[in-house]
């Protein structure tokens, strides 16, 4: 049996490495370009009133500059659009840098003297995404900045009216947070950029000051939903390599009606195409690049600051992170050109492909396609440039003047961008190589225009430019395309395949452009390894191919260049899942001619395990505690029938799913009948945890989404790996106990006594009365910590005391050993009176040591979710003494009395108290209440692991 158990924890925990290992390190390598500054970065203290100075000590405003600007703005006399930056938790004010340097040197490169003033604040790097008391502060210290920020403006004749933030992390929701503010002006923020800023929900909730945060940020933007209309708000997720806030928290809970509230990851945004981690989002040179042209689109020519038409807003973030097109924005859209040149400069392409690459030397040149003889055959026209510049290169004529057009209307509105590469050739002549690149500012990327034949109804001819009068090279790519032939339909395997099966499809043309449609993948817990394979007839130069994987129900596209031919492998997951089929993911190619591709499905198990602990990896830790009470249980049972069993086989028997997820998913299922809702309601429970909804549809309306399905599915593995985290954590435990008491033993007399480490009563009570003064004048954690080392101590005097025992009985005589009687497994009532030296006292002693064990596991959950609040405290002392709020007062007190009686506590009294056969049934229960009540709400562990220890201390007393 310990061969089995042994066998089934090692197997839970290698799956919970390999999860581990895809969810922290299964990704694509960092490609973020590093930001420099180029003159040392200088911090501008801005004075604040003296209220708000001695309300938020630890609090700043400062203000960015480097070189010759420092020294301008020394005086605080500005004249520049303000711009506000938040870190987030555990953030430094200094990360705006990044922002701030790009911002300067872009102001620097054009006329007109436009300039941004970038402000930030400094938090004191507060962990505000586990501890929850300060959001609050933060989000007022934030709005006395603002009016700070525009008090310095006052000098000039059109002053700003409102300043754009750009929050990082959890500074993008206390952003959010400032529309909850009874006296804040709404048009003092009008436009918020967010960066990894959970918005959905917390990553975890230790404490309920969080969660109420939280709560009320939500009703607000979402029962407010109409006066907030014209706030502009973009909300970026980092992607897959952000795995402290999954993207699909960063969705904002906005009604999908409301066009001014923008969610996207970074791997969507034109001239961007990477993923970012938690902390280079910040300092992404695509990203911040993208978010400073924005910034220059969006100032107001005429009051040189910022607009206030929240339609100007939504157009320049639409056009800088959502779909960045050729035309500028503003330009003419439907007004004809005119194009003229001589008769040489046009040719008529008569055939159903061009492929053209300019020479070295400039010239003008026009390529002509006829719709007349097209339009039945083909329903789109495609094309793709690479290296041309950002210009009309695409247009529809209606008036053709012999070889020529005279009248033409551009149509490169349509253009899209690709992820750029550049080619280079191998010295033997071999097939190109491909190469990512890193920087916009090398190469132009290319560009793709598709044209749906029955939009141009008053075209006759389709205009490709060709003109390289500048004598920069270019290559463009045009053809004719049946869109229906051009779409193939691939199911995805299975999510319990593991890789065993494969689905493949093979392009059997050879066009420009082909769409893979993956069927039936729109759950975030499916994970593929989706591979291209491209081979070519002919070795020659090809532009590289690029491979985009759409979703259609959220701004969370990904895009894979390769060369040709090649062999590559997509990562096929999801950021959010689909509420319904209505749609599939696609997999659109954008190919070489006359290649052949195939591509191929498999379901890929460790990616599999790495979404199922990047969307539910918090329920891990309350499976955890489940375990842990169901072993307190299953000792506190031994003790009634015969003895105290070892903690590791107590442990080991905690993994009893048929008795929690049965019952929680019963109760789930019961709960969706009224007639037991009313009477839930009756007794006034609590609402069972949701998890926050992976779909986005649901985001807006998230209180009224029922639970999804899927998470009672994979309810078991969970708890596998909850109950592998116990098992293994506890053998540490165990382990770590034996090494802090060989270290403890020269420091203390050889004890053969089972009460050594006990308390006094006297002295209970002076500690009971001195810790509850310490939690409620300083910090509730601290007291709880001090209590915790007590019991570790006891603890290490049992296995002090065990140890001395067994070397004494080793080394007496025979006659000593069997002095009472006893034998291994003995009841303490059958050996009274035996000597303190024999097989009895030892027993006694080791079933002592297995139960405070066991109690000292489930001392340690309180101990880890409370300690956030202890840090914060520590990190606060200069600043106060108390800390306020304290999310474990007042209950510290109940609990801080349970273990000072659980100290001295011992198996002979638990075994003779009436209140045992209670105690032991109690566990499973809570059990099932942890399970149902906590995933969401991590800190109510707390309650129900003191709801289980406090009859267990009253058997000592009764």
């Amino acid at each position: 049996m310990k061969i089995a158990t042994l066998a089934l924890y090692g197997f839970a925990v290698v799956l919970l490495a390999v999860g581990l290992r895809e969810l922290l390190t299964g990704f694509e390598e960092n490609r973020c370009s590093m930001t420099y500054m180029f003159e040392y970065p200088e911090y501008r203290r801005v004075a604040l009133p003296r209220r708000v100075a001695r309300l938020y000590p630890a609090y700043g405003l400062y203000l960015y500059g480097e070189g010759l600007y420092a020294q301008e703005t020394r005086a605080l006399k500005l004249a520049g659009a303000p711009v506000l930056f938040l870190p987030g938790n555990a953030g430094s004010y200094k990360q705006a840098r990044s922002l701030g340097s790009v911002a300067l040197r872009k102001a620097e490169s054009m006329e007109g003297g436009l300039h941004f003033n970038v402000f930030t604040v400094d938090f004191n790097e507060e962990l505000v995404a586990l501890y929850g008391g300060s959001l609050l502060k933060q989000t007022h210290f934030l709005h006395e900045s603002i009016k700070a920020i525009l008090r310095l403006y006052k000098h000039l004749r059109t002053p700003p009216q409102s300043v754009v933030v750009v929050g990082h992390s959890m500074g993008g929701v206390v952003a959010r947070a400032l529309y909850t503010l009874p006296r804040f002006n709404p048009n003092l923020v009008s436009l918020i950029i967010t960066q990894a800023s959970p918005h959905l929900a917390p990553v975890l909730s230790f404490d309920p000051y969080l969660l109420d945060f939280y709560s009320a940020v939500r009703q607000r933007w979402v029962n407010q939903a109409n006066k907030l209309r014209n706030v502009t708000v973009l909300s970026i997720g980092g992607g897959y390599r952000d795995y402290l806030v999954r993207s699909g928290l960063t969705s904002l809970p906005c009604s999908p009606k409301d066009p001014n509230k923008l969610s996207l990851v970074a791997t969507a945004v034109p001239r961007t195409w990477v993923s970012t981690d938690h902390l280079s989002i910040v300092w992404c040179k695509e990203l911040v690049l993208a978010t400073v042209r924005a910034f220059f689109d969006l100032i107001d020519p005429e009051t040189r600051q910022f607009t206030d038409n929240p339609e100007a807003r939504l157009s320049v973030l639409t056009h800088h992170f959502i779909r960045n097109p050729v035309r500028m924005l503003g330009d003419a859209q439907d007004q004809p050109v005119s194009i003229v040149d001589s008769p040489e400069t046009w040719s008529e392409v008569n055939t159903l492909r061009l492929a053209y690459s300019t020479p070295k030397e400039g010239q003008a040149k026009y390529f002509l396609f006829a719709l007349s003889s097209r339009r039945r055959a083909y329903s789109h026209f495609y094309c793709r440039s690479s290296d041309l510049e950002m210009s009309g290169w695409v247009f529809g004529c209606m008036h053709k003047n012999g070889s020529s057009c005279a009248h033409a209307v551009d149509l490169s509105l349509g253009t899209e961008l690709l992820s750029p590469y550049k080619v280079k050739n191998h010295l033997q002549g071999g097939p190109a190589e491909c190469e990512l690149l890193l920087s916009p500012n090398l190469l132009l990327p290319p560009q793709v225009l598709v044209l749906t034949l029955a939009d141009l109804a008053a075209v006759t001819h389709l205009v490709v430019s060709a003109s390289n009068l500048n004598g920069k090279q270019f290559t463009v790519e045009c053809e004719w395309q049946r869109r229906a032939s051009q779409t193939l339909t691939l199911p995805v395997t299975h999510v319990l395949s593991s890789g065993l099966t494969v689905s493949e499809a093979t392009v059997p043309s050879s066009g420009l452009l082909h769409t893979i449609r993956l069927l039936h993948f729109h759950q975030v817990y499916q994970a593929f390894r989706i591979t291209v394979a491209s081979q070519c007839k002919a070795q020659k130069e090809r532009l590289p191919n690029v491979y985009v994987m759409t979703v259609p129900w959220f701004r969370e596209d990904s895009s894979t260049t390769v060369g040709v031919p090649s062999l590559t492998e997509i990562s096929g997951m999801l950021h959010t899942s689909r509420s319904d089929n209505s749609s599939d993911v696609l997999l659109q190619l954008h190919t070489a001619p006359n290649c052949q591709y195939r591509v191929s499905v498999r379901t890929s198990l460790p990616r599999v395990l790495g979404q199922i602990l990047r969307f539910y990896g918090a329920v891990v830790p309350v499976y955890t505690a489940v375990t842990l009470l169901l072993a307190c249980g299953g000792q506190l049972s031994s003790i009634l029938e015969s003895g105290v069993a070892p903690m590791s086989r107590a442990v080991g028997k905690g993994l009893q799913p048929h008795k929690i997820s049965l019952t929680v998913y019963i109760l789930h299922f019961l709960l969706s009948c009224s007639w037991f809702q009313e009477i839930w309601s009756l007794f006034h429970l609590p609402v069972i945890d949701v998890l926050p909804p992976t779909t986005p549809d649901l985001t807006f309306n998230q209180d009224a989404a029922p639970p999804e399905t899927w998470r009672h599915i994979v309810s078991p593995l969970l708890y596998v790996f909850g109950a592998a985290v116990a098992y293994w954590g506890s053998a540490l435990l165990r382990v770590a106990i034996r090494l802090f008491s060989l270290t403890l033993a020269p420091l203390h007399r050889p004890s053969v006594s089972r009460d050594c480490g006990t308390l006094r009563p006297r002295t209970q009570l002076l500690f009971v009365l001195g810790l509850a003064v310490i939690g409620g004048t300083s910090c509730s954690a601290l007291a709880m910590f001090t209590v915790f080392l007590l019991h570790l101590y006891r603890v290490l005097r049992l296995q002090m005391t065990e140890r001395s025992l067994s070397h004494m009985l080793n080394l007496a005589p025979q006659k000593h050993k069997e002095a009472g009687n006893g034998t291994v497994g003995r009841r303490s009532e059958e050996c009274n009176g035996a000597p303190l030296l024999s097989e009895c006292s030892l027993q006694d002693v080791r079933d002592d040591l297995q139960l405070h064990l066991c109690l000292s596991a489930l001392f340690t959950l309180p101990l880890v979710l409370n300690a956030p609040s202890l840090i914060h405290w520590s990190r606060n002392l200069r600043y106060s003494r108390q800390l306020d709020p304290d999310p474990c007062w007042p209950h510290i007190v109940p609990l801080i009395i349970v273990y000072m009686l659980l100290i001295n506590g011992n198996t002979f009294k638990l075994r003779n108290s009436k209140l045992l056969p209670l105690a032991s049934r109690l566990p499973l229960p809570l059990a099932v209440a942890v399970a149902t009540f906590c995933p969401l709400h991590l800190y109510r562990i707390t309650y129900f692991l003191l709801a289980a220890l406090a009859p267990l201390a009253l058997c000592g007393l009764l």
